[in-house]
């Protein structure tokens, strides 16, 4: 049986009120407050760490579940296919990007006791996350998702089902971060490969999201069944915002893979200038250490040249 609707059509007013959620709520506030104390035990003890990083984490990154999940917006994620959306693209390419820039494992690795710091290397580095950064791994992940949720009878469930509707929502999380977390190599995490390869992946990425989305377009079956029809609600038309839907997840998908694409060429050339820099000072390293033993090994001739004349006798 459907939920209840939403009252009229979606606002700027509707949108901007918060809605709560415990379990989410509770979540987020505690990712905030384990960032903001392994911020805090590293001022205490002298060391820095980039605000900007911090912003990143709990601004953009929190921020951002919380702006599509616990907001008004939500009131809409089971009214409206464009808003599920919106949340899926913000949910699974815009939040674990800000996230992983904002390196919290490495955050946590410099502020964890000895003990728990080795349980976190210990799962950093097992079989299973080695398994699942793989970056193949998590494309395939990423990928397939989409369409799995789509183009099966897994989005009428999330429509039926409060709590594997929230699932869904952790699962979007998840693939993001296993997707983008490596790809970012902010964190030392495995699986990390060089930037070329990471920048092919991401270019792979890119016409999926078109296709899928100029598929969800260009579809005459109702994605979710005769669930939106009846809602009967007068402010809405399942069939154009199944269009408009679709062109979200394309335009979104597109700007989001173009942007990271260019983030890891500059990234790429960055690294390439720092190379081709330690290239040069090894060079004059070895360049002043041969002159060096050149004017040594000068110096000892000349002084084994005047130890051994004698000056000549009448």
């Amino acid at each position: 049986m459907p939920w209840p609707a939403a009252e009229g059509p979606l606002r700027a007013g509707t949108v901007l009120v918060p809605r709560l959620n415990p379990w989410l709520t509770v979540a987020l506030l505690l990712a905030a407050a384990l960032y903001l104390y392994g911020t805090w035990v590293l001022h205490r003890r002298g060391d820095r760490w980039p605000v900007a990083r911090t912003v990143t984490f709990l601004v953009l990154g929190l921020g951002s579940i919380a702006a599509v999940t616990l907001t008004g917006l939500a009131d809409y994620d089971d009214q409206l296919l464009s808003v599920h959306m919106a949340q899926h693209m913000v949910l699974s390419m815009v939040s674990p990007i800000f996230l992983a820039l904002g390196a919290p494992v490495t955050l946590a690795l410099r502020t964890l006791p000895r003990r728990p710091r080795r349980v976190l290397l210990a799962v950093v580095h097992s079989r299973v996350a080695r398994v699942l950064a793989f970056p193949l791994v998590a494309y395939a992940l990423f990928v397939v998702t989409p369409f799995a949720l789509y183009f099966t009878g897994l989005y009428r469930l999330t429509l039926t089902s409060e709590l594997f509707h929230e699932f869904v929502h952790l699962h979007f999380v998840v693939v993001g971060c296993l997707f983008f977390w490596p790809l970012l190599g902010v964190d030392q995490l495995p699986g990390r490969w060089p930037y070329p390869g990471r920048a092919l992946l991401m270019f792979l990425s890119t016409p999926f999201h078109t296709v899928l989305g100029l598929t969800i377009m260009q579809s005459t079956v109702l994605i979710g069944g005769d669930w939106y029809p009846s809602l009967h609600l007068g402010w809405a038309d399942p069939r154009a915002d199944q269009q408009l839907a679709g062109g979200l997840l394309w335009a979104s998908g597109e700007f989001v893979s173009v942007t990271m694409l260019a983030v890891l060429v500059v990234q790429w050339m960055r690294q390439a200038e720092r190379e081709a820099a330690r290239i040069d000072r090894q060079l004059d390293r070895e360049e002043a250490e041969a002159a060096a033993e050149a004017a040594a090994e000068a110096r000892a001739a000349a002084a084994a040249g005047t130890g051994g004349s004698r000056p000549d006798t009448p």
